[in-house]
């Protein structure tokens, strides 16, 4: 059996699909991959891929600027080359946007099916899943899912237990053979310690130096080298740890292809980065890692898929931040986590120690549960404050809920604090009797379809995504029905179907905070 996965995003996010390889390896199906022209090399380090078809999406956006004509048959003939060499009985697509839907759908043969994102025969957006649209709406707004995204990925993909885990190809001798010439006669007594300077954003970056000061205390207590690592545009970086340095160090920045990267990262003992692609390349790498997770990022979310690595996070109550919004504190968190609580992890991956908790910094591990989802464990006693029970408890009716299974109870509202166990519970009762309300106008209005009854049923539809929205700590939730509602709303008797499964995550939830 064909599997054929489209993946049209960034560096990190592709690396992130290993998990999905796997899992259908694992069943014993060839995997095709789709994935953008400047990221094809990339897909050489991703494990059981046996066919790869880049798409250049510049140069067809441009075509289509210039002659559409020309642009609906360069894409054809992509079609073509796809089915010619590698006919898919399956199309797996893990990109929402519009265009990776439309080409989901040209990419499956009338025979074949499509699972994850894709469009029904009237261009409408047509989820295969629950958990795809959980995707989505956690794609759009990081920071309100409690899942991982490669487990996100895998569920989309229809996966259960299968791929738990993203180990990569090891590069190739030639890369491994530039890797050693970049490093040759540097090694301290120690080996080497990567550094990855850069971030996708400046306010999720750690200050420069930070880094400094954490690759001091290797090289001098630990005998490690820095070896920073980066693309050519992070050089003003790079030019920064140099001026603050006065200790030896390698600079890989701008050097390195992505597959000469991964080889130098094989010769590293440890990590020190920000939330970036080069962590998952890491984590899939066998590389044990510290991340810094500042502003809007999250390690719940977009942590390592890694068991073992450790995440750092500004012990702020303000922390993660909204999107989107600018922030009041004068990014006071990219300055809250020390360079001393970065050492203290990262000594402590090298040396097979426990790490101290260091203040000012919340400490995470990752582990795979016993859901076989990654989750993470408090290292510096912050598993007991009101987000991480909060998460805990999201993840468990979230995942009942996306499972299509039974309604779960564990005992974690009572861990919550009054205050906000009273807000909760305020907010999912009007919910809940609203949606309770909106079934029994949609029973009247299947037997009779007035008008007058139809418009109390869509204001009672609206009602539930205001009275949702209104609390930031559901904010997933009305995201979802939302979307969820949307899709289902040319057919009552599925939209009902959607707000009965909603009506009873929601007394669940209202059950686990009594």
């Amino acid at each position: 059996m064909n599997v054929l996965i489209v993946n049209l995003t960034r560096f990190g996010d592709l690396i992130q699909t290993q998990p999905v390889i796997a899992g259908f390896k694992s069943r014993g199906h060839a995997v095709g991959l789709v994935c953008l022209a400047n990221f094809a090399s990339a897909a050489r380090l991703l494990d059981g891929v046996d066919r790869v078809f880049p798409l250049s999406g510049a140069s067809l956006l441009a075509g289509l600027d210039a002659d559409w004509r020309q642009a609906v048959r360069d894409a054809e003939e992509f079609r073509r080359g796809v089915f010619a060499e590698f006919p898919p009985d399956e199309t797996v697509n893990l990109t929402p946007s519009v265009s990776s839907r439309l080409l989901a759908y040209a990419l499956t043969p009338e025979s074949g099916r499509t699972t994850g994102f894709t469009v029904d025969e009237f261009g409408f957006n047509a989820d295969t899943s629950s958990w795809a649209a959980f995707l989505q709406m956690a794609g759009a707004n990081r920071g309100a899912s409690p899942f991982n995204v490669c487990d996100l990925f895998r569920r989309a993909a229809g996966l259960d237990r299968e791929g738990s885990d993203s180990v990569l190809a090891r590069p190739d001798g030639q890369a491994v053979a530039r890797a050693d010439e970049l490093l040759a006669g540097l090694e301290g007594p120690g080996g080497f310690a990567a550094v990855q300077l850069g971030a996708s954003e400046d306010r999720r970056r750690w200050p420069v130096s930070h880094f400094v000061d954490t690759a001091r205390m290797l090289y001098e207590r630990d005998g490690l080298v820095p070896v920073l690592l980066g693309t050519a545009s992070e050089a003003e970086l790079a030019g920064r740890f140099a001026a603050g340095a006065d200790f030896s160090f390698v600079d890989c920045v701008g050097r390195t292809s992505l597959t000469e990267l991964a080889a130098v990262l094989t010769r590293c003992r440890v990590l020190l980065t920000n939330d970036t692609g080069t962590m998952h390349l890491a984590a899939g790498l066998d590389v044990p890692l510290c991340a810094v997770f500042l502003a809007t990022a999250q390690p719940w979310d977009t942590g390592p898929y890694r068991a073992g690595d450790i995440c750092l996070e500004p012990d702020m109550d303000c922390h993660p931040c909204e999107f989107g919004e600018a922030c009041p504190n004068g990014e006071a968190c990219r300055r809250a986590v020390t360079s001393e609580a970065m050492y203290a992890c990262a000594a402590s991956l090298v040396r097979g120690r426990e790490p101290e908790p260091v203040g000012g910094a919340r400490l995470w591990r990752t582990l795979i549960g016993d859901d076989g989802l990654m989750e993470l464990e408090s290292l510096s006693g912050h598993d007991a404050t009101e987000r991480a029970v909060w998460i805990g408890l999201q993840r468990a009716h979230f995942r009942s809920f996306l499972d299509g299974g039974e309604a779960v109870r564990t005992g974690l509202g009572q861990r919550l604090g009054p205050v906000l166990r009273a807000e909760l519970s305020k907010t999912l009762t009007s919910a809940r009797d609203m949606l309770f309300l909106l079934t029994r106008q949609g029973a009247l209005l299947r037997v009779n379809p007035r008008p007058q009854a139809k418009n109390k049923f869509l204001a009672s539809w609206q009602r539930v995504q205001n009275i949702l929205s209104s609390n930031n700590y559901l904010k997933v939730l009305s995201l979802l029905w939302m979307f969820e509602s949307q899709r289902r709303g040319g057919d009552l008797d599925s939209l009902l179907a959607v707000a009965e499964r909603h009506l009873k995550l929601l007394s669940a939830l209202l059950d686990d905070l009594a």
